[in-house]
């Protein structure tokens, strides 16, 4: 019976899944000890390894000195923060909105029930575990991964670390002042931390920690406390000032288009009353003088109304340039003056997608707050986004595209849409200088805010 060596690729399988196990539980054994390790305490434990190796074979008095003292503190230090006790509750209490990249302060309530007071003591919200699975540590490839040296590739640790530092959902969690509390008293601690991704952040983990004297080693207990929910916004752009292509539709404002009654501008006069006029309009004393209902007359108003069209297919499993995609479509539809406009914000979820704010119907936090749930689709669906721009076509001034990168599919979409009469106005984000094939305006990923400063007062709709 004829056999087959091995695939080359199934060594290089076995490693990487072994060298995966030996990071995650190397990095769950570094956590656990840098929570109840200060860096006093590090400092002091690499003095005591030092002195323990120099004082080998040696009869040194004063390297046995620095040997004793340092391990005289460790045995008090240790024992110490472990006998420390705390019996607390506490609630927190956060703004329901944030910022990726903006630091954040809430406040969290604390009720002390242990019968000795409570001093010296911190709190500290321990984010959710970034450690990446085994399918993303073996299938990514850290950013220039391919430069560095062969010991470097064959034990990945950069790509751990790169991959580790970007499941990372926040920095900080830590109060700002000690905590000390008489049994049965309550106190208002501040927090501070700084969110690092969009999404959304549950808090179920809050510690209090509890140092020795010294200040070199902790205990970390949990709190009890209700779990609290934090809704992270997609990080926002400066934006200069931007016309958007096309102005007023000349649409008569209904409910069809928005939930202010289309008769809001300028006072033309009276006339009586016919049914369906709304009752705010009705003129009292005119009513009360003639007997019968007398109703103001106004001009009509009008109004554009704008898409926001988000490309969300990402190839790339890194989804950074997908995340540059949402923060500038963030960026728009926070500038967009929704107060006098109409926004629909359409992408692809699963499914088409629209979202609309503006006009008394939604605020424009609403929109910020679905980008801050979108994932990426992994799979070409522009046809369905097609059908859903265009089923709105009459009711749209014009469109705003915010592309993913530039191929083929994405040609035959935006083609579709000015075909089917859609003014658009498209911005591509993509690595490095524009190929020259691309429409409108080009974004290079990384420098996003550098070429966002660059964008025209009026965005070109000539492609």
């Amino acid at each position: 019976m004829k056999t087959h060596p091995p695939s080359p690729a199934l060594p290089r399988r076995r490693l990487d899944r072994w060298l995966y196990h030996v990071y995650f539980h190397g990095s769950g054994i570094y956590h656990f000890l840098l929570r109840r390790c200060r860096p006093a305490g590090i400092t002091l434990l690499i003095v005591l390894v030092l002195a323990t190796c120099l004082g080998l074979g040696k009869q040194a008095s004063s390297t046995y000195q620095l040997f004793s003292l340092s391990l005289g503190m460790v045995m008090i230090g240790v024992p110490w923060a472990m006998s420390r006790r705390a019996r607390v509750e506490a609630k927190r209490e956060m703004p329901r909105f944030a910022t990726a990249g903006e630091p954040l302060r809430y406040t969290v309530r604390v009720w002390h029930h242990s019968p000795r007071r409570l001093s010296r003591a911190w709190l500290a919200d321990t984010p959710p575990d970034p450690r990446p699975g085994l399918a993303d540590f073996t299938v990514l490839r850290e950013p220039g991964e391919e430069e560095r040296n062969l010991f470097d590739r064959t034990l990945p640790y950069y790509r751990w670390q790169w991959l580790y530092l970007g499941n990372r959902l926040f920095s900080g969690g830590f109060s700002k002042d000690d905590v000390s509390l008489e049994h049965g008293q309550h106190a208002s601690v501040t927090m501070e931390l700084t969110p690092l991704r969009r999404g959304v952040i549950r808090f179920n983990d809050l510690r209090v920690l509890l140092p020795d004297p010294f200040g070199l080693f902790q205990r970390c207990r949990r709190v009890k406390a209700p779990t609290a929910t934090l809704t992270v916004l997609p990080r926002r752009f400066p934006l200069p000032p931007i016309e958007l292509p096309g102005g007023a539709a000349f649409k008569i404002s209904g409910e069809a288009n928005t939930n202010t009654i289309g008769t809001s501008g300028e006072f033309v006069g009276l006339r009586d009353y016919r049914p369906g006029d709304p009752l705010r309009q009705i003129h009292w004393k005119s009513w009360a003088r003639t007997g019968r209902p007398i109703v103001k007359e106004l001009e009509d108003t009008f109004y554009p109304r704008y898409g926001l069209i988000v490309d969300t297919l990402s190839t790339d499993r890194t989804d950074q340039q997908f995340e540059e995609v949402i923060s500038v479509a963030a960026s728009f539809a926070a500038a967009i003056d929704t107060n006098e406009s109409l926004l629909d914000l359409m992408f692809i979820k699963n499914e088409a997608h629209l979202v609309t704010a503006g006009r008394g119907v939604e605020r424009a936090e609403k929109l910020l707050e679905v980008l801050a749930g979108v994932s990426p689709e992994r799979e070409d669906n522009y046809e369905d986004l097609a059908k859903l721009v265009l089923r709105h076509r009459d009711d749209l001034t014009s469109c705003l595209v915010i592309f993913n990168g530039w191929d083929q599919a994405r040609s035959e979409f935006l083609n579709k849409l000015t075909r089917g009469g859609i003014v658009c106005a498209p911005i591509v984000i993509g690595r490095g200088a524009n190929p020259g094939q691309a429409p409108g305006h080009w974004l290079e990923s990384g420098q996003i805010m550098r070429d966002l400063k660059r964008l025209p007062v009026r965005l070109n709709t000539q492609f």
